[in-house]
């Protein structure tokens, strides 16, 4: 019997990266899925046939026995945290979660590209589009690969059989008051697990990747030592890591005209910026163009956003994202 049968779960924040997946999964796993969103999303698209209700405010229908909420209604709608429920869902099937400050989301999804193409029929629940997989989420029978959140500390809750941090930085400052508390948080949470990775105690792949940069090469080598405690040689995995091809707006190219290569990165702390502007740097010269995301990051980072972007040849920094501009 599937381990959700006979449930109906109404998901408030349907439309988004991460509640739409986990959807994806329960429905597969033998729930009834339906849920609300205030507009029309590419992610609902995998959620066909599940009733979805577009409206501008929360609207929860009688007749569903549970509601999971998406982090940004938290305030507005009563039921399960979505950092709950994904707990759940770790629980359920042999798990391999990755945290860290950089690099989460390629390195999720070179794993489940790896464990795709050696025939392990990956699950994956994933923070980005992986063209190569078809989108961010699937259902599937082997390892279930999830890219784990430490912004909110809900990364404490995960419990997988296989645990990764890519690295350790202080990224989320209203959250944390020093590196020490990330580094504790991280700490506690491998310790927990009967397998881990630590990515900072890794040397960097030493062959050619299709995805370009040093910061590449080294997600690369964590994803290989987590292919590894998954049951497969290194030899293998490396054999079909060498065609990974990316996540979108990791520097994602988008098209070019006139002799200029547009790229999308996601890139929203120094550390990234620096690591895509290098990689990027070919010879020619750099634009960026550079919109920051959280309110507390750009102030205290200030300092650290300019050497990261001075590297570039011109700049140009757009206002905050409104969404987050009190964050």
């Amino acid at each position: 019997m599937p381990p959700l049968d006979g449930r109906r779960i109404w998901f408030v924040g349907i439309g988004g990266v991460g509640l739409s997946g986990y959807a994806l999964l329960a429905r597969a796993w033998g729930a009834d899925v339906g849920g609300w969103d205030r507009v029309e999303t590419p992610y609902l698209a995998a959620l066909e046939g599940a009733p979805v209700e577009l409206a501008p405010d929360p609207v929860v229908p009688d007749g569903w026995d549970e509601v999971v909420v998406s982090t940004a209604y938290r305030d507005q709608v009563e039921g399960k945290p979505r950092a709950e429920f994904l707990a759940e869902l770790v629980s359920l099937q042999r798990s391999i979660v990755v945290a860290g400050a950089h690099g989460k989301t390629t390195t999720a999804a070179m794993i489940a590209f790896c464990l795709d193409r050696l025939g392990d029929g990956p699950a994956f629940l994933i923070g980005g589009e992986i063209p190569q997989l078809g989108g961010n989420a699937r259902a599937g029978t082997g390892w279930l690969i999830v890219e784990g959140d430490e912004s909110d500390r809900t990364i404490a809750a995960l419990r997988p059989e296989i645990a990764v941090v890519t690295n350790v930085d202080l990224d989320h400052h209203t959250e944390f008051a020093s590196r020490s508390e990330v580094e504790s948080l991280f700490g506690d949470w491998l310790a927990a697990a009967p397998k881990a990775v630590r990515g900072d105690e890794l040397d960097p792949i030493d062959f050619e990747l299709a995805v370009p940069g040093d910061h590449n090469r080294q997600n690369a080598a964590v994803a290989l030592a987590a292919v590894q405690l998954a049951g497969y040689s290194r030899e293998q995995a490396s054999g079909v890591l060498a065609d990974f091809r990316g996540a979108t707006r990791r520097l994602e190219p988008r098209g070019q005209s006139g002799g200029v290569h547009v790229i999308d990165s996601y890139a929203h702390h120094p550390r990234e910026l620096a690591a895509d502007i290098a990689a990027a740097r070919d010879g020619g010269r750099i634009l960026v163009l550079f919109q920051p995301h959280l309110f507390s990051r750009t102030r205290h980072l200030a300092h650290e956003f300019g050497v990261a972007l001075a590297a570039a040849d011109v700049v140009a920094v757009t206002a905050r994202a409104g969404s987050l501009s009190r964050a």
